[in-house]
């Protein structure tokens, strides 16, 4: 009996990404993730090639709605005929820009992914670098890619307020998902998940004040010196 049901299994094909995508969506559930990760797909360099692809999309047409915001800005003050490659720079920009973003966001997504995957082996996570990162990006391309053509809505002035609220709407059901993803991978409670997804940032937020708190106590001397002068220069000016 457990030869034959197991034999299904075995012969299933693969999921297309599409699928693998859609069910990353639209089935919130560790056991989701954990099949997904478990799937013979399931590589880093796939992962990475999606994430790609979704940042690409997604840049890309915002850079286009950029610059049409700005044409539309600079009409309406009367600089039409000086500011008509507006449009033209977006373009521009979304052609020469969004591969050399999306080349850097992959590389943030790769360093990121295996940081909490790291985390999460301290944990006592059973899962790899490569599961983990094909599911994440099972989950953030689709998102990525979807932003990026809802993107060309937010030109419309009252339906980008709507696109506004829906994305944040959206990028919060984006994180349950990835707290899922860990949680199914690597096969531990909710806490271990939460906890390798967020001290890394937490961490790196911790660095970034630290850095901050230095760099004002040793410039706050020379800032203020400055202030000083500009005060004492603005008293000494003559008045008319």
């Amino acid at each position: 009996m457990n030869q034959m049901s197991e034999t299904p299994m075995a012969l299933a094909s693969p999921k297309s990404f599409f699928q693998v995508w859609v069910d990353a969506l639209t089935k919130p559930s560790e056991f989701t993730f954990s099949a997904i990760a478990n799937s013979p797909s399931a590589k880093a360099s796939t992962a990475y090639l999606w994430i790609f692809i979704g940042y690409l999309t997604q840049f890309f047409f915002s850079f286009l709605v950029q610059g049409f915001a700005l044409r539309r800005m600079m009409e309406s003050y009367g600089g039409g005929g000086r500011f008509a490659g507006g449009f033209g720079g977006g373009l521009l920009l979304a052609i020469f820009g969004a591969p050399i973003i999306a080349v850097i966001g992959t590389l943030f997504f790769a360093i990121g992914t295996a940081i909490v995957q790291w985390i999460a082996k301290m944990f006592g996570g059973k899962g790899s670098n490569g599961q983990l990162a094909y599911a994440l990006a099972a989950i953030l391309t689709p998102f990525s890619i979807i932003t990026g053509l809802l993107s060309l809505l937010s030109a419309i002035p009252l339906v980008g307020f709507c696109f506004s609220v829906i994305l944040a709407i959206a990028g919060l059901y984006i994180l349950v998902l990835q707290i899922m993803a860990v949680k199914g991978v690597n096969q531990f409670g909710w806490g271990a998940a939460i906890g390798s997804l967020f001290i890394p940032g937490l961490v790196i937020g911790f660095l970034i004040a630290c850095a901050v708190i230095a760099g004002l106590a040793v410039l706050g001397p020379v800032i203020r010196d400055s202030l000083q002068q500009i005060q004492q220069g603005l008293g000494t000016t003559p008045g008319y």
